[in-house]
């Protein structure tokens, strides 16, 4: 911990043993839905107190979103700079200084964290970095002390889900988490299991940057519920892209061999051998197992999730959840607990009845090799609900980008409308620019927007976002 960061923690603990141990709101868990709940309920003058078992920010700003943008940042130029010499320009690719890049990356991370406790000072929200468990539905208690609240949030978050405990070797695989560990060399040969973005977008990540990188989905299909020519063309550029999949075989064993690296054994007998890693990404498991929670009356849902109203209260009255915990579809995304939290400070302490989420029409992006936009339903989604009514465009192409390139990565868009007024109720893209394109369409299309919309908006030439407001051809 920073200088900084213990001095106004030593406030924070001061101010808190000067206080009776009551407050408005509590939260559990400083990531960042909890953050965002006690900074917006503490601004209409709510006391509130944050506890945070583990570091500042959560998942996303420590082992998620920041350093892993900035790992494909990395990958990207990567990529850049073969492109550059395809465009005229004497480079080679340097090897990358691995060190120095994740040093680079944590001093960033350092920063923000130190920046969450000025955060908080300036908002008058009371910290206590400590392990947070339930005595009752109104009460926690932190290493011995006790403090109630009539409402209380829980945003605890979640951790990467182990392999399975009677998997030889299962003790020799890293998380993740312990992919953002991996700070002295870059590995040669890793082995990535899973099929989720996390397992892509690390596997596409290592493979750009020259890991020779194996992806094993043990006969799960890559992204599943998202569109299906989506997930295909992907599949088809991580392949040409020279990611080794292995899609059916499940892993029997992993063994360390005599020089210290490893080997993955498959069912068919096939063995991987001279792994530097073997990165486990099948899933995320919710923090909600250790904070006491069977002694506030809430029954947790699958997986150890928590059931929430629409306007994220629990059961329980007076006690609510939000983030990657609750029990809601497609929601495992950092901005979702943000806009969750805000909303619903807004209607505790704001004054604004009603205020919630919608949790329709939540755009994504995945930051694979290329990224990938969607929002709405999936072809195969629109179809089972509207039957008929259904239409789709689509379109193919290299962008002008990849003319002179031997490189060369196509885009894929899709528009799924339905009925006569052609509404636009599914967009989903793949290639290039698309994480920064779809933005813009995803508040269109959350207003109601119709293909006739799309068509009536003039085109921005010669850009690859053109292509979607002048699709034609349905097909269905």
């Amino acid at each position: 911990m920073s200088n900084r960061q213990t001095d106004l923690s030593s406030q924070t603990a001061a101010a808190s043993d000067a206080q009776p141990n009551d407050f408005d709101l509590i939260t559990i868990g400083a990531g960042s839905g909890g953050l965002s709940v006690v900074e917006r309920a503490a601004s209409y003058g709510a006391k509130c107190l944050i506890i945070e078992s583990d570091v500042m920010g959560g998942t996303c700003v420590n082992r998620g979103c920041v350093p892993k943008k900035v790992m494909w940042y990395s990958a990207n130029l990567a990529h850049a700079m073969h492109h550059a010499a395809d465009y005229g320009f004497d480079v080679k690719a340097g090897k990358l200084d691995w060190k120095k890049l994740v040093a680079k990356r944590e001093n960033m991370i350092g920063g923000i964290n130190d920046w969450y406790y000025e955060f908080l000072a300036e908002a008058g929200v009371e910290l206590i970095e400590g392990k947070a468990r339930f005595v009752n539905a109104k009460t926690i208690a932190v290493d011995g002390a006790q403090y109630t609240a009539d409402r209380i949030v829980i945003s605890t978050g979640g951790r990467p889900a182990d392999p399975p405990a009677d998997l030889p070797g299962a003790d020799l695989v890293i998380s993740s988490d312990g992919f953002f560990e991996l700070d002295e060399a870059q590995p040669a040969k890793v082995a990535v299991v899973g099929g989720g973005y996390i397992a892509l977008e690390l596997a596409g990540v290592l493979n750009a940057l020259g890991t020779e990188t194996h992806l094993l989905h043990q006969g799960h299909s890559v992204l599943r519920g998202f569109d299906a020519d989506i997930r295909a063309a992907l599949r088809k550029q991580m392949d040409k892209e020279g990611i080794q999949s292995n899609t059916q075989d499940k892993i029997t064993a992993v063994e360390q061999q005599a020089d210290g690296r490893l080997s993955i054994h498959l069912a068919d007998g096939t063995v991987i051998t001279d792994l530097d890693q073997v990165l486990w990404a099948v899933g995320r498991v919710p923090n909600t197992d250790d904070i006491g929670i069977e002694n506030t009356g809430i029954t947790l849902a699958r997986g150890g999730l928590i059931d929430v109203d629409d306007y994220q209260e629990t059961h329980v009255a007076g006690l609510y959840a939000l983030g990657d915990i609750i029990n809601k579809r497609g929601v495992q995304l950092t901005p979702v607990a943000i806009a969750a939290g805000r909303r619903l400070a807004d209607r505790l302490y704001g004054g604004m009845a009603g205020r919630k989420l919608d949790y329709q029409l939540i755009p994504t992006v995945m930051f694979t090799h290329p990224p990938i936009g969607t929002i709405g339903l999936t072809e195969a989604e629109a179809r089972a609900q509207y039957g008929e009514t259904v239409k789709v465009y689509s379109t193919e192409f290299n962008p002008m980008y990849y003319a002179f390139t031997q490189h060369k990565v196509k885009t894929l868009m899709k528009l799924i409308v339905v009925g006569e007024e052609e509404k636009v109720v599914g967009c989903h893209l793949l290639g290039k620019d698309v994480d920064e394109m779809l933005q813009g369409f995803a508040v269109a299309i959350k207003m109601g927007a119709t293909k006739q919309d799309f068509d009536d908006t003039v085109a921005i030439h010669p850009v690859s976002a053109e292509e979607l407001v002048t699709m034609k051809k349905p097909i269905g």
